[in-house]
């Protein structure tokens, strides 16, 4: 896809989520048989792999994209997982971008020290609308690993829903030609302010925008 150019009114990079003053919530998708244990109990059960990297999504319907609708193998369950907002802050402020981009680092070694370094990956992926289609600007997908998956998973989770039934309900609105009811169901998604050294916020290459 071709960078697109970012208006005054929405910046082509943002980090777009429900969030509380003191939360942020994510989406995953999962298998059942850890996705709703996970629900039941508010936590991530002991089979979740916390030594693996995990990437979550801040949009609702790019993780509708991703899981499609809910109905993909191994994602028939899907997640809004509460963190905390400092927790969720750390893991940006000490992130590194999942592609080269020149504009972030003076060349491609440097870069991947900084890969090697970092336990957190920024990726920015184009935003998707009610019928899964690119929007010419992007949402944040954010890879934790080491550490920072292990303190995901164990401090700072706050609460943990599933929230299939949603997905399935906006879903048949949408087939339904519905989509101001579909529109009105999904979560209040608002700009979340991004730390001081998140990376690609202010911008985003055509190196980058070119690999979605």
């Amino acid at each position: 896809m071709s960078p697109a150019t970012p208006t005054s009114r929405e910046p082509f990079c943002r980090i777009r989520a429900l969030h509380t003053a003191d939360t942020v919530t994510v989406y995953q998708a999962y298998a059942p048989v850890l996705g709703r244990p996970a629900a039941r109990e508010g936590r991530f059960p002991a089979a979740w792999k916390r030594d693996r990297m995990t990437w979550v999504k801040p949009s609702f319907l790019w993780m509708m994209y991703r899981c499609g609708w809910a109905t993909k193998a191994d994602q028939e369950t899907v997640l809004a997982i509460e963190i905390t907002r400092e927790g969720f802050d750390r893991a940006l402020r000490g992130a590194c971008l999942s592609h080269y981009d020149p504009a972030e680092h003076p060349d491609r070694a440097a870069w991947q020290r900084a890969l090697r370094a970092s336990a957190a990956r920024v990726q920015w992926d184009p935003e998707r609308d009610l019928r899964l289609r690119p929007l010419p600007h992007r949402s944040l997908q954010l890879g934790l690993s080491g550490a920072l998956s292990r303190a995901y998973a164990d401090e700072w989770l706050v609460g943990v829903r599933d929230v299939t039934p949603l997905a399935r309900k906006v879903h048949a609105l949408v087939r339904a030609g519905e989509e101001g009811a579909a529109r009105a169901l999904l979560p209040d998604e608002r700009p979340y302010p991004a730390p001081e050294g998140t990376p690609g916020v202010s911008r985003v290459s055509p190196s980058i925008a070119a690999k979605a």
